[in-house]
């Protein structure tokens, strides 16, 4: 392979690679605030600028070609004093707000004036003023002030997201960002702009001054909007969750997520609609019982009807190890009719990273039900014909699915319920049990290529402390979550629909010892075929590939 000397050490490039992606290859940060690896190359900031031997100018190592044999410095007193002069020409005219900017913690030309700047400023003339709080679609404000005229929200509209909705007008010190006559800044991916945006000039409405950066902790997790599984990290603050922002995996998302998934996939977390505690629905009166009471009230009445007259219903919004969880309870009682219900919008997707079905498990649960699996159809026939006569429904609204069924559910002699938040389904329920949503659990889900992928807790709920989770709580800190963060906040009286499920078979003989979610998993791996070898550190952060199945989707695509 070619070789180029970067501050005097030898580095292997690959060919075709421009200096500053030869140096970021071999850890050396060049600073930078135009480029982008996804991005094309504009070379507006200037600030890349290196020395190379044999060059008589400065060059800007974003657009520069590495080749073998040259020698490149980034740290000379030639290219520092330049790097100096732009870092000062950037910051003559941006207004000196950090301590109310969004950005602040998170900004590139806050790190880069510690870092490359000379400290003090020569300019004492008024600095130049623009629009401020513009909004350019329904998500986003721009600080037309605050914009260093980087081009990479104009770039991404147009490369990324496939809409050329930005540009740039006026000239010289004027210059700003709009959007073109008529059009609005709203294709379904703007958000990634503020992403990328490296200062405080393009902000999301729905985050804006909510929360310093450092106030938060983030934790690691997966979006549930799709069957993509964009993987994202989750900030929170006082238990609550204040923003989802991607995270970097090139064989699923690489550094995007959809508008949709980042702001409508969490807002349910913190709902006044979410279910607390359990109850049982006595005589038409709804009651509020322990666990305990409602868990054995479910057992018995279950067994109180021939397995063909129940139903087990399980969710592709829920975890392989709830379904699985489900799945064995289902066994244990005999029942034959168990499915999952579809939620499939055809008319919702595109070639970016949008898909039709509308949750995150759906190819995992398949998987985990196998031929043991039963068509919905079938069970909705079996419930308007009276043949079944108890439904056991996990995490999911079934009415949603056929709101013809509105009126059969509540004629059912017995309708459980485990879920995070009230719904049709809930209000017809004789037994209700509040579930942990996907950001208050550990497990895993499988995406729509077959990729094995994990979910961890990001807030806390009442049970989580005393909960049979006590491995994963061990872990928390690992993925960075941290209890303390959540002093002051809300924590509702929920548990993992696996742990509810558990407790339920603990009335009947065959128990389900499991005391945290990694211990179904490990089931799962020695008894499904395509999760053998796999173990929660087997799929790490980025996940795992099922191969066989990525082939699959590959040719069905």
């Amino acid at each position: 392979m070619p070789k180029i000397t970067i501050d005097g050490k030898d580095f292997e490039f690959k060919q075709g690679q421009t200096i500053i992606e030869a140096a970021k290859d071999a850890g050396i940060d060049i600073p930078h605030f135009c480029w982008h690896p996804k991005l094309s190359i504009s070379g507006n900031c200037r600030v890349c600028l290196v020395e190379v031997e044999k060059m008589p100018k400065l060059v800007i190592a974003c657009s520069t070609l590495a080749a073998d044999g040259m020698v490149v410095n980034t740290q000379s007193e030639k290219t520092l004093d330049a790097r100096h002069a732009v870092m000062e020409f950037i910051l003559i005219n941006h207004p000196l707000d950090c301590p109310i900017c969004d950005e602040a913690g998170e900004c590139k030309l806050q790190d880069y004036a510690f870092q490359h700047s000379v400290g003090e400023s020569r300019f004492v003339e008024e600095k130049g003023h623009k629009d401020k709080r513009v909004e350019l679609g329904p998500r986003i404000m721009f600080d037309g002030e605050r914009c260093i005229s980087c081009s990479r929200c104009i770039r991404f509209s147009d490369e990324i997201a496939k809409e050329n909705q930005l540009t740039f007008i006026r000239r010289g010190d004027r210059v700003t960002i709009t959007t073109f006559p008529g059009e609005s800044f709203d294709n379904p991916y703007t958000l990634n702009t503020v992403d990328i945006c490296p200062v405080g000039a393009l902000t999301s409405k729905d985050f804006r001054f909510k929360s310093r950066v450092w106030d938060m902790s983030h934790t690691k997790s997966i979006c549930v909007g799709c069957s993509r599984g964009c993987n994202i990290e989750i900030g929170v603050r006082n238990n609550e969750i204040l923003r989802l922002v991607p995270r970097d995996n090139e064989e699923v998302n690489q550094s995007w997520m959809c508008d949709f998934g980042r702001l409508n996939t969490f807002k349910h977390v913190n709902s006044d609609t979410r279910i607390e505690g359990a109850y049982i629905n006595k005589d038409g009166s709804v009651q509020k019982v322990s666990w305990e009471e409602a868990s054995k009230e479910a057992y018995f009445r279950m067994k109180s009807f021939k397995n063909s007259e129940l139903a087990f219903i399980a969710s592709a919004k829920a975890t392989l190890e709830d379904n699985y969880a489900f799945l064995q309870l289902a066994k244990s009682f005999g029942v034959q009719n168990i499915s999952y219900i579809n939620h499939i919008n055809p008319n919702d997707r595109d070639e970016i990273l949008i898909r039709e079905d509308k949750t995150p498990n759906s190819l995992g649960v398949d998987l985990i039900l196998g031929k043991s699996r039963s068509s919905i159809k079938e069970i909705v026939d079996g419930i308007k014909s009276k043949k079944i006569k108890g439904i056991f429904i996990i995490e999911d609204d079934l009415v949603s699915a056929d709101e013809s069924l509105k009126e059969a559910i509540s004629k059912l002699d017995l309708l459980i319920s485990t879920a995070t938040n009230k719904s049709q389904t809930t209000e017809n329920a004789d037994i209700v049990f509040g579930a942990s949503t996907y950001a208050e659990k550990n497990g895993t889900f499988v995406n729509f290529k077959g990729r094995v992928q994990r979910i961890r807790p990001a807030v806390a709920t009442e049970n989580m402390e005393r909960s049979l989770d006590q491995m994963a709580m061990s872990r928390l800190d690992k993925f960075g979550t941290k209890f303390d963060r959540w002093a002051k906040g809300k924590k509702y009286d929920a548990k993992p629909s696996w742990q509810i499920i558990s407790e339920i078979s603990e009335y009947g003989n065959s128990k389900l010892k499991f005391n945290m979610a990694e211990e179904i998993f490990d089931e799962i791996a020695n008894k499904v075929p395509e999760f053998k070898g796999l173990d929660y550190d087997v799929i790490g952060e980025l996940g795992f590939q099922l191969e066989k199945l990525n082939e699959k989707s590959k040719a069905t695509a």
